[in-house]
């Protein structure tokens, strides 16, 4: 099991575009990866969940990746977050 922590950065938060793009990207591995923030989790593959978490800016989020490819994948998701969010 993977984990790590990043701030959101973006000044509207987690909102639909980058939303659909974080998904694609997790999409994009075999690894269970949930997003938690505020008491609140989801799975980071769908984006209903990852919108009703309801994501502002200066808002810490953790994710978790569980899996065969989860080394990849927890890169992977933590570079787009740093690179778009």
């Amino acid at each position: 099991m993977k984990q790590f922590s990043y701030t959101i950065t973006d000044p509207e938060g987690i909102h639909a575009r980058p939303a659909g793009l974080l998904v694609k990207e997790a999409a994009k591995f075999q690894s269970k990866i949930t997003i938690e923030c505020n008491g609140k989790s989801g799975d980071l593959k769908r984006i209903f969940a990852v919108m009703a978490l309801g994501v502002k800016a200066g808002m810490q989020v953790n994710v978790t990746v569980e899996g065969d490819d989860e080394v990849e994948a927890a890169t992977a998701v933590e570079e787009f977050l740093k690179a778009n969010l």
